[in-house]
């Protein structure tokens, strides 16, 4: 193994640009206090539907290695949108967002803007927000990557579950989620999970990053 892949970085908080970016998303549309992973399950806990984390606490559930998280990312089938509504009732405000657009989920307005789009979650106006859901688009049933289209799976085959009980994205696809931002968290889980993966997911990601883009700068890395 070399000793890039060898290394196992400290968790170093966001770059003052993310900071900034951060800034601007709270100054626009209000304050965040995320609920940590045990408060979303207890949330999550009496829908009857799907839902599986992504993101860094899915990264942090395969490797073993705890980072601070800014929230926690839980994803549902973008078709149970209006199971989750009935779900929530009045106790919860739930807002759809796309790009900078962002309007909430009433009887009014019950669609979401499109199938890989956001949802936020908070109790009422003056509360902050506690939970980010991105929405994952599903084709008869199948999980379907929001960015490639024919990436289309059974639920099972692109998620797991862990000793908690709560299922979580597989790592590799988590990996090429993140390859589309190359934040300092996504460098850093990066460099944990990459190591773990078995050699046939390594392949696959390899693969995966090349036909979305040629030249990513993980391609190197990750050859070597």
């Amino acid at each position: 193994m070399s000793g890039w892949m060898n290394q196992r970085p400290e968790w170093l908080g966001p770059t003052v640009d993310e900071l900034a970016e951060a800034a601007y998303w709270a100054r626009l549309y209000g304050r965040w206090e995320a609920m940590d992973l045990a408060g979303v399950a207890g949330f999550m806990e009496g829908f009857g539907r799907p839902w599986w984390v992504v993101g860094g606490w899915a990264v942090d559930a395969f490797t073993g290695v705890a980072r601070r998280h800014d929230d926690v990312d839980v994803s549902i089938f973008a078709s149970d949108v209006p199971a989750l509504r009935a779900y929530v009732g009045d106790r919860w405000h739930l807002w759809c967002l796309a790009g900078e657009d962002m309007r909430p989920l009433t009887d009014r307005h019950p669609e979401v803007f499109h199938p890989a789009s956001q949802i936020w979650v908070r109790e009422h106006g003056d509360a902050p927000w506690v939970i980010d859901l991105p929405l994952t688009p599903d084709r008869d049933g199948l999980w379907t990557n929001k960015f490639i289209a024919d990436h289309v799976a059974p639920l099972d085959e692109v998620t797991w579950v862990a000793g908690d009980g709560i299922r979580y994205l597989n790592p590799e696809i988590v990996l090429l989620f993140k390859a589309r931002k190359r934040r300092t968290k996504d460098e850093r889980d990066l460099v944990c999970v990459w190591p773990l993966l078995s050699e046939a997911k390594q392949l696959w990601l390899r693969h995966m990053i090349r036909r979305t883009d040629n030249s990513h700068p993980w391609l190197q890395q990750l050859t070597r």
